[in-house]
């Protein structure tokens, strides 16, 4: 089995549909124009122009737009490119709220899991409403492999005494992807961190790790690209919003996103009822909403 890909114009991908009209086709794949089914071939047309075709019969079919220059791969590869299929991701979410832990998710997309998630609703974290997200969650949880850690406020501070946020993130996301490891029969290839630093600070992070997940790609707004950070970042945001809801049930209030003035005011109140130690519990102490909170006149 072969695997061919080129890059065509939107004309000729628009010319290629219209010369496999008569066979099955599938419109529903993110990054996608169409995917078409034959008796011994697989064409997907990619909106960033890139066509693959696979299957035994991959050459032929290809063959009008390689001029023989064009070399197939096995199967057994993964697309180098963000429209791959199987690969994997990872996301955080909470490291600007001064309220509610940070959480990071690696999540891992197949072929088959492409089949059974709800891919027009999934699109980039901030572009969502927490209620959509609410609900699509558990959509995308009970379908895929993920990994999901969740760092509370309080263990938190204890770390940032040490570390600063990035060597935490670091540390998380390689958590993350090693777990992840773990739970997969097999990882792929590609396998995405949305980027938050230089991968070789990344690395120097993780130096004193006793293990450390280096098979990665490093891409900055990559929930925008890939699938699989995009439903990491969708979990990670789901965790970090439940855990919002365990904190007000706690403490009976309603608890503000962000860092603004907002939520200077709302701190203000609370370190009234509870003391200024209640921050060190609920909030990134070393946020500078603490010293606008605890020394307000």
């Amino acid at each position: 089995m072969k695997t061919i890909t080129v890059k065509l114009t939107q004309n000729q991908i628009k010319e290629l549909k219209e010369r496999y009209a008569k066979l099955p086709m599938r419109f529903d794949i993110q990054y996608t124009h169409y995917q078409i089914k034959g008796s011994d071939f697989t064409i997907t047309a990619y909106t960033s122009g890139k066509v693959v075709f696979s299957g035994e019969g991959a050459e032929y079919h290809a063959s009008p737009y390689t001029d023989g220059k064009t070399e197939s791969k096995s199967s057994s590869q993964t697309i180098s490119s963000p429209q791959a299929v199987f690969h994997a991701g990872s996301d955080e979410v909470g490291t600007g709220d001064y309220f509610g832990p940070i959480t990071v998710c690696a999540a891992l997309v197949t072929e088959e899991n492409m089949k059974h998630l709800p891919i027009h609703e999934i699109m980039d974290t901030k572009q969502m409403k927490d209620e959509v997200i609410l609900q699509i969650a558990p959509k995308i949880m009970d379908e895929i492999t993920y990994s999901l850690l969740v760092l509370q406020n309080q263990r938190y501070n204890i770390i940032h005494q040490t570390m600063n946020l990035n060597v935490i993130k670091a540390k998380l996301h390689n958590q993350a992807y090693l777990h992840l490891a773990e739970k997969a029969e097999v990882m792929p290839d590609l396998a995405v961190v949305d980027q938050f630093m230089p991968e070789n600070r990344y690395y120097e992070a993780l130096v004193n790790e006793k293990a450390v997940y280096r098979k990665l790609h490093f891409e900055t707004k990559a929930e925008n690209k890939y699938l699989a950070v995009a439903c990491g970042a969708i979990i990670a945001r789901y965790a970090f919003l439940k855990a919002y809801e365990q904190l007000e049930e706690t403490y009976g209030v309603t608890f503000p996103k962000g860092a603004g003035t907002h939520v200077d005011t709302f701190g203000q109140a609370l370190v009234k009822e509870h003391g200024p130690e209640i921050l060190e519990k609920v909030a990134k102490y070393h946020f500078s909403n603490t010293q606008r909170i605890i020394h307000h006149d």
